[in-house]
């Protein structure tokens, strides 16, 4: 039985250098996940740090998975569809998942299965402006019981720039994907143009799966993966938790899905601060990234 989030002590453990919550994770998992773990050459790893879109393109990739049938998304919880492996219920979802698989993880890539590198399958790697995920971790600190909340932005940033998160750092988690760059394998795409071009960007995912969708699939994935459709459908955002899980008294699990909302909690001072430690870890990777743009 879960603990409600007034009875929780917000255990976690550090494997391999990364932070974990007792609750949903265990040594014994990771490393069967590391170790043992059988990638399979049709498999689909819609990989992010927390909080980066995570959600948004799971509903993408099942959409065109089904060539824009939405049934499945109406039918089945999100969390069902594509379940993070590196939790320990996925021991009892693995074999319910029909493939190709669409399986989530915020493993950073040290802590990835070893068998990904023998195979075939595909990775979809979504990030997403910094500041953006801080305000974002910072209100879901709020209602999910896994978080201990943070009283003020201030702590989030610190917190966030000391990599004192779980699963670690973002600077680490970022570059440690970036290095695969140049592999086929790997889908690199931003929150920031998802938003921007939304359309273009289910294009050029249906290009590098393989997929052919005619347009008005595509026009079918892309409305039914709107926010104000994944807000309002029950499967997929994320009502069906119970509340001693997810408790949405305190906020919405799907709260804005914007870019900049940074803007509204971060004074100058902290964002100039935020700025220079942000340029000076990210200085050695020759990548110019969506949100640094002006």
């Amino acid at each position: 039985m879960l603990q409600s989030p007034a009875n929780m002590s917000f255990d976690q453990f550090m494997h391999k250098g990364i932070r974990f919550a007792q609750k949903f994770y265990s040594e014994d998992h990771l490393n069967f996940i590391e170790n043992e773990f059988e990638v399979f050459d049709d498999d689909v790893y819609n990989v992010t740090f927390p909080k980066s879109g995570t959600n948004w393109m799971i509903e993408m990739l099942n959409l065109i998975k089904n060539d824009g049938d939405p049934t499945i998304i109406h039918t089945v919880p999100i969390f069902e569809r594509s379940p993070w492996f590196e939790t320990v219920p996925f021991k009892d979802q693995m074999d319910k998942l029909t493939r190709p698989r669409i399986i989530s993880s915020h493993l950073p890539c040290h802590l990835f299965p070893k068998s990904f590198s023998k195979s075939k399958a595909k990775i979809v790697y979504t990030m997403r402006n910094p500041k953006d995920v801080i305000v974002s971790l910072y209100h879901f600190s709020k209602i999910l019981f896994l978080f201990q909340e943070n009283d003020n932005v201030q702590k989030s940033i610190e917190d966030f720039l000391e990599g004192n998160t779980m699963f670690g750092s973002w600077f680490d988690h970022i570059k440690g994907w970036m290095q695969m760059k140049g592999d086929s394998r790997v889908f690199f795409i931003t929150y920031e143009e998802l938003q921007k071009d939304h359309r273009g960007s289910v294009v050029r995912l249906c290009k590098f799966l393989g997929k052919e969708l005619t347009d008005a699939q595509i026009d079918s994935v892309v409305q039914h993966s709107s926010f104000s459709s994944m807000k309002d459908n029950k499967m997929s955002n994320w009502s069906q938790l119970p509340s001693d899980v997810l408790d949405q008294t305190k906020g919405s699990f799907m709260r804005k899905g914007v870019s900049g909302d940074w803007k509204n909690h971060f004074t100058v001072a902290q964002s100039e601060y935020f700025d220079k430690v942000y340029q000076e870890r990210m200085k050695d990777l020759d990548t110019s990234f969506f949100w640094e743009q002006k």
